[in-house]
């Protein structure tokens, strides 16, 4: 991947939407070029989806949570499943430390959020923090911060 693809990353990050005309512009390609290197890019499996930034409050999600779950492991082919069918799952990661799993979900009510950590007690101990405010936006990944130029930032910078 070179810097122009970097660039293609980028643009492509903060508006998946903007039109191939206007990226080549941006990155100093023909429309062409850009086409082809988007293409090999999806697939590469580098870009793997173009999704739409939703306010949730709007749509009546009043609730996002955190949930850590302390799961056995041999557990996680029936557990998988069941995140991935559920509406409200954000996101689950496997993590380290005293939890296997780090669930983020998002509910219209408390009472929706305390029936879902009722069916995750099943797998094992749950704690759940909820979220008052967001400061930092899911955002895309920092695609120039591994170049060696770039890669002393501080924090503030």
């Amino acid at each position: 991947m070179d810097h122009t693809d970097k660039m293609i990353i980028d643009v492509l990050q903060k508006n998946a939407r903007i039109p191939l005309k206007a990226l080549a512009e941006k990155v100093f390609l023909s429309s062409p070029a850009v086409a082809s290197r988007v293409e090999k890019l999806e697939r590469e499996g580098i870009i793997t989806g173009y999704h739409a930034q939703l306010d949730q409050l709007q749509l009546g999600y009043h609730i996002t949570a955190f949930i850590n779950l302390e799961m056995d492991p041999v557990r996680k082919p029936e557990f998988y499943p069941l995140m991935q069918a559920c509406p409200y799952v954000l996101e689950c990661n496997c993590v380290t430390g005293p939890y296997a799993m780090l669930i983020k979900v998002a509910f219209p009510s408390t009472g929706e959020l305390d029936s879902f950590i009722g069916q995750l007690q099943k797998f094992g101990k749950t704690s759940t923090q909820i979220v008052f405010s967001t400061s930092v936006y899911h955002r895309g990944v920092n695609i120039y911060a591994l170049d060696k130029e770039e890669n002393n930032l501080e924090i503030g910078e």
